[in-house]
């Protein structure tokens, strides 16, 4: 039996309708955009996820694993949008697509600057054609400097950011590549979060905005706090394993079994730890009173708790801990996660089904007045919605949409 069979169903009761109303164009494939878009259908909005004929998003292709037909990388990132199959390279297809710009709110693209203008999506075309309209862009580098027009990926903007150089066990081991594409998944949230802010002035002003999210940007963000503690020290960080925080305590240790991570973050915690592990000797010691003094002795603190934390197995250290509201946790693999008490309590994962076949989901993970349910749709097949979104957006009927069919255009 496959995990997936093993979930709750979707949350029952209304969705979440904040953006009921909000009309979404999504232009994107991969991870970044469809990201984005996936949280701004989450919230309500309704999004037409415009696709080529006959190949779809690049990531419908990202397999294996797949499942019913279908990769499981696209399933993660699409549901609740509505597919449409459209060739806007030729000039009736992007007459199409400017139709449905006149009656969109928000339109997401991820090509580069001068792919825009020369199909005929940048924002200068499509803001005359819709003054209101908020165009969202998702490139690598930006929408101007030197490296505009070249071509990224999640792996490139990590290593641009930092992020890579710190991540791996020591400086002589390798850099490593964060366990899921983090820079996708920041980019797209800044674009999503962009969306709202900019659909917040709209509804003051009347006007229609021009966002430009850099991925080697949004992940170059996330390490904010790497990065201001070197601009105003000079003291450069290295891979380290995650033993280097500013905070003395907060990295993973052995336990008699599995390992387990440990963040004594303040010097209350510290004194209650020592409590727990029977060494109040060491809460009383003037040489770990305060975190710096900590820091300074590290290395000896660290030596004496692992000697301790080896003595017993990790579940009786996290309980014990969290008896004592001691920040601590286990090491999960992804089967525990999705069976973790602490994730599926608060329903972060279900499946909906398919064709009989059990498709596993990620929740939102934010709840507004208690209501965590955003299911309406599940991730489309190709092209499913096209004749719908054509009635409802644009109002054509049957034979309108037969002609684009007839004309290779869908």
């Amino acid at each position: 039996m496959l995990p997936a069979e093993q979930l709750s169903p979707a949350p029952n009761g209304k969705p979440l309708s904040l953006l009921e109303g909000i009309r979404v164009l999504d232009l994107t494939t991969s991870i970044a955009g469809p990201y984005a878009s996936l949280l701004l259908a989450d919230f309500g909005a309704e999004v037409v996820k415009i696709e080529r004929p006959g190949r779809g998003d690049d990531a419908r292709a990202w397999g294996p694993p797949f499942l019913d037909g279908e990769s499981l990388w696209f399933l993660s990132v699409n549901r609740n949008k509505h597919s449409v199959t459209l060739d806007y390279a030729q000039s009736a297809g992007l007459d199409v697509l400017h139709s449905l710009v006149k009656v969109a709110d928000v339109i997401i693209v991820n090509q580069v600057g001068k792919s825009q203008k020369k199909l005929g999506i940048d924002y200068a075309r499509l803001s005359e054609i819709n003054p209101r309209l908020v165009h969202v862009s998702i490139t690598g580098f930006g929408l101007d400097g030197a490296k505009k027009d070249q071509p990224c990926y999640d792996l490139i903007a990590e290593g641009y950011s930092g992020v890579m150089d710190l991540t791996g066990a020591s400086p002589e081991s390798e850099p490593q590549k964060v366990g899921t594409p983090a820079a996708d998944l920041l980019s797209g949230s800044d674009a999503a979060m962009a969306v709202l802010a900019a659909l917040l002035d709209r509804s003051r002003t009347g006007n229609g905005h021009e966002i430009d999210i850099a991925m080697v940007e949004s992940m170059t963000r996330f390490m904010t706090p790497r990065i201001v503690p070197y601009l105003g020290s000079g003291e450069l960080s290295r891979r380290s394993g995650g033993t280097d925080s500013v905070i003395a305590i907060y990295q993973t240790f052995h336990t008699a079994d599995h390992p387990i991570t440990l963040g004594l973050g303040n010097d209350a915690i510290w004194k209650r730890f020592c409590d727990v592990v029977g060494r109040p000797d060491m809460a009383q010691d003037p040489r770990f009173a305060d975190n710096a003094g900590r820091r300074a002795a590290r290395s000896e603190i660290v030596r004496e708790l692992q000697k301790m934390l080896l003595e017993k197995p990790s579940s009786y250290w996290l309980d014990a801990f969290a008896s004592a509201r001691i920040p601590s946790g286990p090491i999960n693999r992804l089967d525990q996660v999705v069976t973790d008490p602490t994730l599926t309590e608060r329903g972060l994962f279900y499946a909906t089904r398919r064709n009989g076949v059990a498709v596993p989901q990620v929740g939102l993970g934010i709840r507004f007045n208690g209501n965590f349910n955003t299911h309406r749709k599940d991730p489309p097949r190709l092209g499913e919605d096209t004749r719908q979104a054509f009635h409802t957006w644009l109002g054509w009927d049957d034979d309108a949409i037969q002609k684009l069919d007839d004309a290779g255009l869908l």
